[in-house]
């Protein structure tokens, strides 16, 4: 960021009222922009316009990208995976809150608006995968697909990467784990279901919220909240074990059904339940403090007044170990609740230990090319 840059939290945002299907329609600047704009009322009336205007969603773009890597390394210790899957850049869902929203600031895009209507497909992914695994020095490492986009967005039905990522690690014999919001991934059960019964793939369900009405403005594009616990059931009947992340916790928001989810979670067939709190990153900042103001006005002081108040004052906090739980009075006690509710429910069962044992490096395309001339 320039020296003289306006930090995200007090950028300009559009006037512009809620769209039907899209998280935000504010295109605001990313942090690495080096010219800064703002409204301009010219006279005419044409801010005030603006802002009466009915405004269609924009569409979706996918560009397609061959990447030279598909592995990410991972050195957090709040997380308990080592390398991860992306098959995607960007998220159609739309969810406002998505901490990976500052990630299209790398590709010169907006963590708003074009985050949700710029997608990258990163159509190579199995290709870029079946190379790594095959390299001699390989070692399998817990791996997690989604983290920082959702793998079964809706382009996935067409595109198919994250299925084919998939193959490729059931080929190998490679553990994963996998997290989503959509019930896309009843489609791969076939493939899941087999590794999870050899102790090698569990999945994980995001549940932010029972209420129909909040999940289509806080996650527009989403699965809705009772098809989400469908794809918890389907994927337990398969014998998939199921965990259920009830994040983000948002005070005064969804927070108040914490229990609700929970329990709605282990009816439907979940094994372990977790909740990280609210997280606002650079641009993430903006984007929610508008969306709570267009959302929630007479609500909107609290929410952030508490949220500082887990995050030592502050809007965010990120460094390790507390960035994902928050610190102070409310943030243990919300970790109290959430640790009760599973004792209850019986969603405090430790993860089973994937087995790695069973790993085979895969043959990389020239190797079964070569081998089919023999």
């Amino acid at each position: 960021m320039r020296p003289d840059a306006q930090p995200a939290a007090t950028l300009l945002y559009s006037p512009r009222s809620p769209v039907k299907g899209r998280g935000t329609v504010w295109a605001i600047e990313h942090r690495f922009t080096s010219d800064a704009r703002e409204a301009f009322d010219d006279g005419w009336g044409a801010l005030e316009q603006a802002a009466q205007e009915e405004h269609v969603a924009p569409g979706t773009e996918l560009v397609e990208e061959n990447v030279k890597s598909i592995l990410s390394g991972n050195d957090s210790p709040d997380i308990s995976f080592d390398l991860s899957i992306n098959p995607y850049r960007g998220c159609e869902h739309g969810c406002i809150y998505c901490f990976a929203r500052p990630t299209h600031s790398y590709l010169n895009l907006s963590p708003g608006l074009d985050f949700e209507t710029r997608i990258i497909a990163k159509v190579n992914a199995a290709e870029r995968l079946r190379q790594a695994l095959s390299r001699p020095g390989y070692q399998p490492l817990p791996l997690n697909i989604g983290s920082a986009t959702d793998a079964y967005q809706p382009v996935e039905r067409r595109l198919r990467i994250t299925r084919s990522v998939i193959e490729v690690l059931a080929e190998a014999q490679h553990p994963f784990s996998v997290i989503t919001k959509s019930a896309g991934i009843e489609r791969d059960i076939d493939l899941i279901a087999p590794m999870a019964a050899r102790r090698m793939a569990s999945a994980y369900v995001s549940i932010t919220t029972l209420d129909p009405q909040l999940a289509r403005i806080l996650e527009p594009r989403a699965a809705s909240p009772q098809r989400r616990l469908q794809t918890v059931k389907a994927l337990s009947a398969a014998g998939i074990r199921v965990g259920v992340s009830v994040s983000p916790v948002i005070p005064f928001i969804n927070e108040p059904e914490v229990e609700q989810i929970m329990a709605a979670a282990a009816e439907a067939g979940a094994s372990t339940a977790f909740s990280i709190v609210l997280r606002l990153p650079w641009e993430v900042n903006p984007l929610f403090q508008q969306w709570l103001q267009q959302h929630f006005p007479d609500r909107a002081d609290r929410v952030m007044a508490r949220i500082r108040e887990m995050r030592g004052g502050k809007d965010n906090d990120a460094h390790f170990g507390s960035r994902m739980r928050g610190k102070g009075v409310w943030a243990e006690l919300l970790h109290q609740r959430v640790k009760k509710a599973a004792a209850r429910l019986g969603l405090d069962r430790e993860r089973i230990p994937l087995d790695f044992s069973q790993f085979r490096r895969p043959q990389t395309a020239a190797q079964q090319a070569q081998g089919s001339l023999f």
